[in-house]
């Protein structure tokens, strides 16, 4: 019975972490300030990995494509916390419209991967490497 408590009353899928992406972000006292991101279930990565596919003609017939940089910028929008993607003031500084382009403009090429590593990782993809790994 035991065994069966542990698939019921599983860690919650929502755990939520703050990380240093960079020391290019500080408060007023020159303090780094962490971005705080969440781990994404399941159903969410089908969901954005949907959104970021295309369906594209090969060779006379209509395939889908995932855009794997799509694919990125909207883990990034639908993991990050804070700072909110999403947020008009966030997009409005930024100068776009769209919250998935505001990762791409605010970040350095590092930074970017670093959050998004730091979401694989959180959302169980990194501990999964080092399990095939070893």
């Amino acid at each position: 019975m035991s065994k069966l408590s542990a698939f019921l009353n599983p860690a919650p899928l929502g755990e939520e972490k703050e990380v240093i992406i960079s020391d290019r972000f500080k408060d007023e006292n020159g303090n780094v300030v962490p971005f705080r991101i969440r781990a994404l279930s399941q159903a969410e990565a089908e969901g954005i990995a949907k959104q970021a596919t295309r369906r594209v003609k090969v060779g006379g017939e209509y395939q889908n494509e995932l855009d794997p940089t799509l694919h990125s910028h909207l883990l990034l929008v639908a993991a990050t916390v804070e700072p909110d993607f999403r947020a008009t003031e966030v997009c409005q500084h930024y100068g776009v419209l769209d919250p998935s382009m505001v990762p791409a403009k605010m970040l350095r090429s590092g930074e970017y991967a670093k959050l998004l590593k730091e979401v694989t990782d959180l959302s169980g993809f990194g501990s999964l490497e080092d399990d095939v790994k070893n």
